[in-house]
């Protein structure tokens, strides 16, 4: 009888394996197991090659313009391109085909060069070299060969070049400690363990003798997890199973610290190391911008389309005149007379829309590209984000989003480490009611003349005395805190060095190590762990050993850990340190009413309280307790729920011993931030998991709440004593009753006439919120919509108990509520990673939990006060340059092709182009791209210093003020009045024959001067310089670098004019362009008639823009004409809320808004609202000096920066 097959039943069964679907079997050195054992069933597995390129040497052309063809502009360009080359069509091919190469190209050799250097780095980490065994000796190979259940040999201050399970260290205990600062950020020494029965194998020869299995799970991203057993057979028939974890596994590119050498087998290889498999890019986020962006594509798509349509119907009615019909210059040959008139009208049709398509800028996406590119270095290179401390500065992880940070209308933060500096300091401990505070410890350094321990109240006395140093064993032992032992000079580790404990704590908790830190205060030392047996340095300096026989790790849910020790004496404790809501249920004896009434004192402080209990464990417990968490570690399938249900069997009936509070202190300008974020219109939500009191503290500390603030509780103790249902109408009612039906506006700020509410609640009445709407039942259907309109009256909401899940689903709800609006979530943890990526704009905050949530944000900072100034000021100036550069690529193309469309009603609709080929291709790319982008990139219509002191004017840009459909229609309209303007002041002009005259004595002569060429060339040359100093007009920050481009452009345009019609150039087939330029030059009335007409086509906007500045000026109109009175240093003690809304006089009825010129004539006597003294900070992140400082000239003050538009194209 085969007693095999029995055995795996058994073993999987007894295992709580379910399944085996989902999981591998790796041979430990390729040695098949013992006959008879199992079957030998050898699987195929990938490589050790990390490959982060996208492209090879083959695919890179293919599949790059497939990428890049997959773009709606890049599609349509080409479709254009295509029926160029195959109709006769009035342009050039060219004329699409330049620019969409030009497009095309630059980004082609953008992106490859990104992935040739991706190409590089993969190769030197393909073939770094690494140690394995092989028959019995270890042997030198190149990364990239490695294979799956290859012994790889790893020395100190090497990275693991795969997955690997641990096998046995250079220590005795079979331990090594790891840091993973590559794959999280954490820089902390990380303890993991090899397997017990194979710790003991130290040489290439013992691992030959090795058989063993390993069966695990398939690859998954998750950095935290990992389930599987391995099977060791010994000259026994039943192996050893032993269970493995995320404790046993070793990850790809971290490092080996502090221990010699290690050996470990590769379980994951190549692509399916966790590490690859985070590669994986996240969703891609698109702004507001870009949204707004594509429906202007649309609508102009649509206009190019009615174009087209308009004039080939004209063309027919023009053509039915059968003279007009087939003029004896242009007879229609014998194919095209016999041709269907849909298909001529089909094709007509199509070259229409050749002529017109230059409506869709295809190079407004380069520009739009290399503007959110170049513009993101001003935030890491702004010296006023710099963090001296840790030497970092804010990182961009995406471009993408620069202008959405101008757009924020809800801000999602989380507490610790984000609002706080996550800097634990213990301050006192409460043993049975009797309070404790040490003095002040902060990450191992002890303030001056700290000494002995300061007692609140009365000695416990002697039965007291013993639980008090229980109280302090239990956070001596109940802890996963490393000790680092320092060298001196001499090499000589020195842990304990004449006889003072010198070696410092560190751990992935701060909490742990200011407890740790404190006992020892307190007189109880953690020495070490060795041998698993933890040693402690009592008050009598005599050192404790206990055997660590069990750790209940710490988590989310449970929010507890417990260890399980025996002492010398052979007694066995368990040890339990957690939150109050989850040590309490599971106390049965102890002072609970003193220590809960000290933990609900210490939670309305501010601090972070955990409460601390045990228990003593008999043989038959302790043997029961093993049994189950060895039943549960051994399962492949669901072992994190099998752990939970055993956790929660164990962790029951504990003794209470006390509570320790820890302080972690608000940073630096973290109120200043907030109050700053509430004036600037935002909601600011504070997400943590912390107990509502603690959290509550923090909030009022940080001025989310302030003392008037009424605020409002939406939580379990409530809702014990009222329906949930009763509790949301009843707080609908309070927040309602002062608005009535109407709701607060998200940016109506706060208004000292109306109460501000605060509201608080809690995850587990979030998710009874939350929870689906069952069928059948009607009533829970609008707790959603009943809690956001809450939400809505608030002026800040605290949501603490939250998990990290809850967390995303908070931000999702509002993000998609029916407002729609802009959110942000800025953290520092891997809890807060969710809610970062489920935000519009993620923010991650360099901080002690690790670097999860930078590594995963849009954007990274380092400290929470910076969000001020990444949003008022950059966010702010990002929005508006990116506005303009929108705006200003649509107005310019209209005023380009507009002429064009004009030109067909003068020409018989022959498809006559009006420019030339070399003018069409070159007007986006040249003559007109380099300012915008500039002026995308420079642009500061405010100050920064008077951006940051007022923060209500991030109002004038919130919602996409300045992208709305009525401010398109006028750039449009705009964009039209211009191009009429161009080609009917042209058009009227050249047919004045007396004003086109340039002296000579034939007048015919003139006339013959001036035909199609020189008319579309006029034309073309009032579209440039009229777009140009439209933009110069708009411009309110000068340097030399703008006058460069700016007149340079212009500059250049005419040389290129010069050149291009004052040369016979041999490659073209055509000279039709041979000196036109200079003619019109040499024109006088030509001069006159180009001055003439950009003046008119750019008085209207200049007109438009000196009465709403005088009549109904903005905020930023106020400002910007009070910082250019007193030339550009407008005071810091100047009260701005004086410049956006002065008082009127009681007698004075007009009510208006008075303009900062008023106050000049106003009587001498009245008092001053404007001082005239100077900043001493910095100008700005621009660090460009101003050349010419047009911007505080008197002519360009004010009103005087008109958005004036460039005329349209003509043809005659």
């Amino acid at each position: 009888m085969d007693f095999s097959t029995i055995r795996n039943l058994i073993t999987r069964y007894c295992t709580g394996e379910e399944s085996w679907v989902d999981s591998r079997t790796v041979y430990i050195g390729h040695k098949e197991p013992p006959p008879g054992t199992e079957a030998y069933i050898p699987q195929r597995f990938p490589d050790n090659r990390i490959v982060s390129s996208k492209y090879t040497f083959c695919n890179f052309i293919p599949k790059n313009l497939f990428e890049q063809f997959r773009r709606i502009a890049n599609f349509y360009f080409l479709i254009i391109f295509l029926v160029q080359l195959i109709i006769d069509t009035p342009t050039s091919p060219m004329t699409s085909g330049l620019p969409l190469f030009f497009v095309i190209t630059v980004t082609a050799i953008k992106q490859g060069y990104e992935d040739w250097i991706r190409h590089k780095a993969d190769n030197s980490i393909n073939q770094c070299p690494v140690h394995a065994i092989q028959h019995g000796k270890v042997v030198r190979k190149q990364s990239q060969k490695l294979r799956v259940g290859d012994i790889v040999q790893v020395k100190e201050n090497e990275t693991f070049p795969c997955d690997l399970i641990l096998l046995s260290s250079s220590r005795e205990d079979g331990t090594c400690f790891v840091t993973t600062a590559s794959l999280d950020g954490e820089s902390s020494h990380k303890t993991y363990y090899a397997v017990q029965e194979t710790k003991a194998f130290n040489t290439a020869e013992e691992f030959e003798t090795l058989q063993s299995t390993i069966e695990c799970e398939q690859p998954q991203p998750d950095l935290y997890k990992f389930v599987g057993r391995i099977n060791i057979y010994l000259d026994r028939d039943e192996p050893i199973a032993r269970p493995l974890g995320s404790e046993n596994l070793l990850l790809r590119g971290a490092t080996l610290k502090n221990t010699e050498f290690l050996y470990a087998v590769a379980i994951y290889t190549g692509m399916e190391t966790k590490m690859a498999l985070n590669y994986q890019s996240k969703s891609q986020k698109r702004s507001a911008v870009e949204k707004s962006m594509n429906a202007y594509l649309i609508v102009y798509l649509c206009i190019l389309i009615s174009k087209a349509l308009i004039n080939t119907v004209l063309k027919y009615v023009w053509q039915a005149d059968p003279n007009r019909d087939e003029p004896w210059y242009n007879q229609k040959t014998e194919t095209e007379r016999q041709r269907h008139v849909l298909i001529r009208a089909f094709t007509d049709f199509l070259a229409f829309m050749v002529l017109f398509n230059y409506i869709i800028p295809v190079s407004m996406y380069v520009t739009v590209e290399m503007q959110k590119f170049l513009g993101s270095y001003f935030i890491q290179w702004d010296d006023d984000m710099f963090d001296e401390e840790i030497g970092e500065r804010p990182l961009v992880n995406t471009s993408d989003l620069n202008e959405e940070l101008g757009q924020v209308e809800y801000v999602f933060t989380d507490k610790t480490g984000t609002l706080t500096e996550n800097n634990m300091e213990l301050k006192e401990c409460c043993v049975d009611g009797h309070v404790y505070v040490p003095h002040a410890i902060c990450n191992g350094q002890v303030l001056p003349g700290a000494m002995g321990v300061d007692m609140i109240d009365s000695s416990p006395g002697v039965d007291g005395k013993e639980r008090e140093e229980l109280f302090f064993r239990a956070l001596c032992l109940c802890h996963t805190v490393q000790v680092k032992e320092e060298e001196t000079v001499d090499g000589i580790k020195r842990g304990i060095h004449q006889g003072k404990f010198t070696s410092s704590y560190i751990s992935s908790s701060p909490d742990e190590v200011a407890l740790v830190e404190g006992m020892q205060r307190l007189g109880f030392t953690y020495l070490r762990l060795k041998d698993s047996h933890m040693e402690i340095l009592n008050r009598e300096d005599e050192t404790e050993r206990f055997e660590l026989l069990e750790v209940l790790n710490f988590d989310s849910v449970r929010r507890r850990m417990s260890v399980i020790v025996r002492s010398s004496t052979g007694e066995y404790y368990m040890f339990c340190k957690g939150a109050d809501s989850s040590i309490f249920p599971r106390v049965v004896s102890g002072k609970v009413e003193q220590v809960k009434a000290r933990v609900e004192h210490n939670a309305v402080e501010g601090l972070r309280t955990l409460c601390v209990a045990y228990k003593k464990l008999s043989q038959k417990e302790y043997d029961d307790a093993c049994h189950l968490l060895n039943c549960a570690k051994l399962a492949l399938q669901d072992r994190d729920k099998k752990l939970a249900e055993a956790y929660d069997v164990i962790e029951k009936d504990f003794i209470l011993l006390g509570a320790t509070a820890v302080e972690d202190r608000l940073q630096d300008k973290a109120a200043d931030t907030i109050e700053s974020l509430h004036k600037a219109g935002m909601k600011v939500w504070v997400l943590t998991g912390d107990k509502m009191e603690t959290a509550a503290a923090t909030c009022y500390a940080s001025k989310l709440f302030h003392r008037s603030t009424q605020i409002l509780e939406l939580t379990t103790k409530r809702t014990e004593e009222q329906s949930l249902h009763d509790v949301l109408f009843d707080l609908s009612r309070t927040v309602l009753r002062q608005h009535g039906s109407m709701t607060r506006d998200t940016f109506s700020g706060l208004s000292g006439d109306c109460q501000d509410y605060g509201l608080i609640i809690d995850g587990a009445t979030l998710s009874a919120i939350l929870k689906p709407t069952q069928e059948g039942t009607r009533v829970g259907g609008n707790y959603k919509e009943i809690f956001l309109e809450i939400c809505r009256n608030c002026s800040a909401v605290l949501c603490c108990r939250m998990a990290p899940l809850q967390k995303a689903q908070i931000v999702k709800m509002i993000k998609t509520s029916k407002e729609h609006p802009i959110t942000l979530a800025i953290g520092d943890g891997a809890n807060d990673v969710s809610m970062i990526l489920e935000a519009h704009v993620g923010i991650g905050i360099m901080g002690k939990e690790g670097r999860q949530a930078a590594r995963n944000s849009d954007y990274a900072i380092t400290k929470f006060k910076h969000l001020k100034k990444m949003l008022l000021v950059h966010g702010h100036y990002y929005y508006i340059r990116i506005a303009e550069l929108v705006q200003y690529f649509f107005y310019k193309n209209v005023c380009f092709i507009f002429p064009q469309f004009l030109y067909q009603f003068f020409c018989g609709f022959s498809q006559q182009p009006l420019f030339d080929t070399a003018y069409l291709t070159l007007y986006n790319i040249s003559f007109t791209s380099l300012p915008i982008l500039l002026y995308s990139l420079m642009e500061q219509h405010i100050n920064m210093d008077i951006l940051k002191r007022d923060p209500s004017l991030y109002r004038d840009i919130a919602k996409n003020s300045l992208l709305r459909w009525p401010t398109f229609i006028y750039w449009t309209f705009l964009g039209v009045f211009d191009a009429m303007v161009f080609f009917f002041g042209a058009f009227f002009l050249f047919d004045n024959a007396t004003f086109t005259s340039n002296g000579q004595l034939m007048a015919t002569n003139t006339q013959m001067m001036f035909g199609n060429w020189t008319f579309g060339t006029l034309v073309f040359t009032v579209l440039v310089f009229t777009v140009t100093i439209k933009l110069a007009l708009d411009t309110h920050y000068w340097t030399w670098i703008n006058h460069f481009v700016i007149w340079g452009s212009l500059l250049f345009y005419i040389i290129f004019s010069l050149l291009w019609g004052g040369i016979i150039w041999p490659f073209l087939n055509y000279q039709r362009m041979y000196y036109v330029f200079m003619q019109m030059l040499s024109s006088g009335p030509a001069w006159l008639s180009i001055i003439l007409l950009i003046i008119v086509s750019l008085l209207p906007d200049v007109l438009k823009k000196v009465l709403c500045r005088a009549l109904w000026p903005t905020t930023t109109e106020k400002i910007q004409n009070a910082d250019k009175l007193y030339k550009g240093h407008l005071s810091e003690f100047t009260p701005l809320s004086s410049l956006l809304a002065p008082p009127a006089r009681k007698h004075d009825r007009r009510g208006d808004q008075s303009q900062i010129h008023a106050h000049r004539r106003s009587d001498s006597s009245r008092p001053k609202k404007l001082m005239r003294t100077y900043w001493g900070g910095r100008r700005d992140y621009s660090t460009f000096s101003s050349f010419l400082q047009i911007g505080e000239h008197p002519r360009f003050s004010g009103a005087a920066y008109a958005y004036s538009a460039p005329g349209p194209e003509t043809s005659v």
